[in-house]
């Protein structure tokens, strides 16, 4: 591939002998040879007992940076992920390296413009808003005691003991004191709940079920028998819809029922939007992308999804997890995961690629004063100040590029 460049390097001379001397240094203050103090022993001493060979290692070390940095000269290459290094020869005269290193790869862009994506109008349901406002309603319900001859209905909470019994034995992890069971939430086996419907506080009841096909193999189509005993019953109470409940939303301008369904309107249309502008961006990019003609390499696939672990590494470290911890809870593999997230990966590559090249070839140019703006008001909605966002963000050309790639998705969304 043209953007893949090899180079051959060779450390010799005074400059290998120097790193070897430096290896030396470092390995002499770790050993103790009879007859002198511990690092004290001449360097022909040491090479006597241990041989050169011993060095090799670090002086590698020591070399590879200089002779990693004299390629990136003499090539003038931007490595664009992580190169490979092969060690050709080495020996007491000299070490031998070759670097493969991976430049962007060459982007020829298609039509990239007048995509002839069509974006549809956001609109809202009558149903729509029903929903929302059943949910709104159902988030400040209060949880009242119902009164003890009160029956059991679906969407009460059943606050029961139970026991159950299989094969004449007690249940393992079957059995339960003042559980509070959501009647309608389908957490216990069926029948469970459908069962306790029209019981009262204090009434007791056998329960004679059969666990399910798809549960675990040792109970799946068994007999199960569960005593149950009713201690309370709880119910959700909707709030009526008054202007007590309304300024509880924060709504200081809503007095009546259809001035909250238009407020709810409004958030749902709003939020459709947004949904609506993210898709409408996304097929323009896939459309453009899929436009352009890119040879990617599997070195920065690879490096792009290496980045993508470590992202989600710091997620599961954000809820006290390793990733170690995930693969045991979900059985998923490094294997796996990379295979997985490969063609998100490969996208996410493709789209940086697609948008720097019509950066380029549209001559988008951000200014210092243009970020330092964006910056300011990015820390401003943050609630944060200026220096706090840039040291976030890595530096002010972080913040210029993030508005170049920003600006190059208008152009195509034209």
């Amino acid at each position: 591939m043209k953007n893949v460049i090899v180079k051959e390097i060779k450390v010799e001379g005074q400059d290998w002998e120097k790193c070897l001397d430096n290896a030396f240094k470092k390995k002499n203050k770790e050993v103790k040879i009879d007859g002198f103090r511990k690092g004290a022993a001449p360097k022909n001493i040491f090479i006597k007992k241990f041989g050169i060979e011993s060095l090799y290692m670090d002086a590698i070390d020591d070399a590879v940076e200089t002779a990693y940095q004299e390629v990136l000269k003499s090539t003038k290459a931007v490595p664009v992920c992580e190169p490979k290094l092969d060690v050709k020869n080495v020996n007491d005269k000299e070490a031998v390296f070759e670097f493969t290193i991976i430049t962007a790869p060459e982007v020829t862009l298609g039509e990239y413009k007048n995509l002839k994506i069509k974006k549809p109008e956001a609109k809202v349901t009558k149903e729509e808003i029903a929903t929302e406002l059943d949910s709104l309603r159902n988030k400040y319900a209060e949880i009242k005691v119902k009164a003890k001859n009160a029956k059991i209905e679906n969407g009460d909470t059943a606050v029961i003991d139970f026991k159950g019994m299989v094969d004449g034995k007690e249940l393992d992890g079957g059995n339960g004191e003042n559980y509070p069971l959501e009647i309608g939430s389908h957490t216990f086996i069926p029948g469970f709940e459908e069962g306790l419907v029209g019981l009262k506080v204090g009434d007791e009841k056998t329960l004679n079920l059969t666990f399910p096909e798809n549960y675990t193999e040792d109970l799946k189509n068994k007999d199960v028998t569960f005593n149950v005993k009713i201690n309370e019953i709880k119910t959700r109470v909707l709030p009526e819809l008054n202007e007590e409940f309304y300024l509880d939303l924060g709504y200081e301008d809503v007095k009546t029922k259809e001035d909250l369904e238009a407020k709810i309107k409004e958030t749902l249309i709003s939020r459709k939007e947004a949904d609506i502008e993210d898709q409408y961006i996304e097929d323009c990019l896939k459309k453009a992308s899929d436009n352009m003609k890119i040879e990617i390499n599997k070195e920065i696939i690879d490096d792009e999804i290496h980045r993508m672990i470590h992202q989600f590494e710091d997620q599961l470290r954000m809820q006290g997890l390793n990733i170690e911890q995930y693969f045991q809870f979900t059985g998923m593999t490094h294997e796996k995961m990379h295979e997985q997230m490969e063609p998100e990966a490969t996208k996410r590559i493709k789209y940086r690629y697609l948008l720097e090249k019509v950066a380029e070839v549209e001559k988008i140019e951000v200014s210092d004063q243009e970020a330092e703006d964006k910056a300011l008001e990015m820390a401003t909605n943050y609630g944060i100040s200026k220096d706090e966002l840039l040291k976030a963000y890595g530096s002010l050309e972080v913040v210029k590029y993030d508005i170049k790639m920003r600006n190059a998705i208008e152009i195509i969304k034209k």
